[in-house]
Formats: structure tokens, sequence, C-alpha cells
């Protein structure tokens, strides 16, 4: 899951015909769909591809984060210098050892597609309005103004400090509550690190920034099977907009 920032696409000339807006994943269930509608499909550039150095490592780093947290020295201290570099020269990294039970996140999976399995009805209840508002249910990024959709729906909650979340499917709430409780525990022990590797103190980051009462997103992008995948785009390239993202895929056990 991961939280996204896209730039919205220019507004649709008044004289273009409005699209009727349907879910990815109700499309994508469509009886007979051989190909993708014309209004999904996106031209791609290659000319911004960008060359790897030969001599680049392109393994995304890894950080163990058991050794982070470990009352070892010696570990810590490695773990932090790791930490340093992942930070300084990719900016992301994957996370292993990172204690949320892979047992907790299949239920996390669960309960975000029993929401997506619900009805159109149902969910568009909590179709936004406004990009602040708690609960945003929708598809592509914004659908009223995109002149190209992708394919993807979406979810997202404000988690931290008040928790929202749709009421149904039953039991949803329990365990995104848990789930969001964890990785915010898991997030400030990270930016101890960052902080300690910075030079700082292990909690000048987490006071600076007044972790206490920040703003917790959760978003749940949902990539339904698609017929003509060449062409379709599930997200544009972008930058997140928070201090930290925790992403996980149902597919993979790291973070």
């Amino acid at each position: 899951m991961d939280t996204v920032s896209p730039v919205a696409p220019p507004h649709q000339e008044a004289s273009t015909p409005q699209l009727k807006i349907t879910s990815a994943k109700t499309l994508a269930e469509s009886t007979n769909l051989a190909s993708i509608p014309s209004h999904y499909a996106f031209t791609t550039p290659t000319s911004g591809d960008q060359a790897v150095h030969p001599d680049h490592d392109d393994s995304i780093p890894v950080i163990d984060f058991s050794l982070l947290s470990s009352s070892n020295p010696d570990q810590r201290c490695k773990a932090v210098s790791d930490l340093a570099k992942a930070c300084e020269d990719w900016g992301i990294f994957m996370l292993i050892n990172h204690g949320v039970p892979k047992s907790q996140m299949k239920a996390t999976v669960d309960a975000l597609m029993g929401f997506f399995d619900l009805t159109e009805e149902e969910k568009n209840e909590f179709q936004g309005k406004h990009l602040l508002d708690p609960i945003m249910y929708g598809t592509s990024f914004r659908a009223s103004v995109d002149k190209v959709f992708l394919w993807r729906d979406f979810l997202k909650m404000m988690v931290y400090p008040k928790f929202h979340c749709p009421p149904e499917p039953e039991g949803m709430s329990e365990v995104l509550a848990e789930y969001t409780g964890k990785l915010r525990k898991l997030a400030r022990e990270l930016l101890k690190g960052v902080s300690e590797s910075l030079g700082l103190g292990p909690g000048y980051i987490d006071e600076a920034m007044n972790m206490d009462s920040s703003l917790q997103i959760l978003a749940a992008n949902l990539y339904p099977p698609c017929p003509q995948p060449e062409l379709a785009m599930g997200l544009p390239l972008h930058s997140d907009y928070g201090l930290l993202t925790i992403a996980f895929s149902e597919f993979l056990g790291f973070l």
C-alpha cells in the first residue's frame, strides 16, 4: 500500500463529452472485455528514460529492522550506517524482520478487498469531494476531470490523530486500526535511526515534527486484471508528499 500524489491532468474542455465514470474493478469484471476503452490508453514517452551507469548497483538496499532495534551497540551502529547510506543513495529501502506478522498483513489486505468487493452504490457513499476529506474512495486520480484514466481504484483514510474508516465490511475498522497503529510505532523507530544517522539525538526528528499529532494516511490501491497492460497505467511517476511512506504488496513479505 502506498501514499500517492500524482499531478492532475488538465481539465476537460466544455465541449468534451462527459465520460461515464465506472470503477476499474467493475470494468475489469465486464464480460468479454478484450481491450481497454480508449480513455484508459496512455502513450508512454521513451525519450525521458535514464540510462543506468554500468558500475551502479541496482539492488534496492535491505534494512534489517531487528538489528536497528537491537540492544547490541555494534549491530545497531551498523544498521544505522546502512540506513544512512540507503536514504542518501536511494531514498527507499526494503525492510525485513519488521515485526509485522504476515497474518496481520494478509488480514489487512483481506479487509480492504472486502471493501472493494462492496457494491458500487455502497462504495460511492465515500466518494470524496475534497482532497482533505477523511475518507475518500474513487477511481483513476480525479475521474471527474481526468482526460486519461488510471487503471486503479483507491481508498484513502486519515487514521491518525483521529481514526476514520468506512463501517463496512464488518470488522475492517478493527483490523485497520491495529495495523496502522503498529505501522505508526514502526515509523517512529525508523525515524530514530534516521535521526541518529544525521548525527542528531534519536528523538530529534520525532520532536521537531511533533509526531504525537502528525497526520497518518492509509491508502489502498486496487489494480484489477487488465486485458492490455501495455497500454494502461496504474500510477504515473509521482512524489509522495509525506515524511515517510511505508508500502507493502500482498505478494511480498517485506515493507
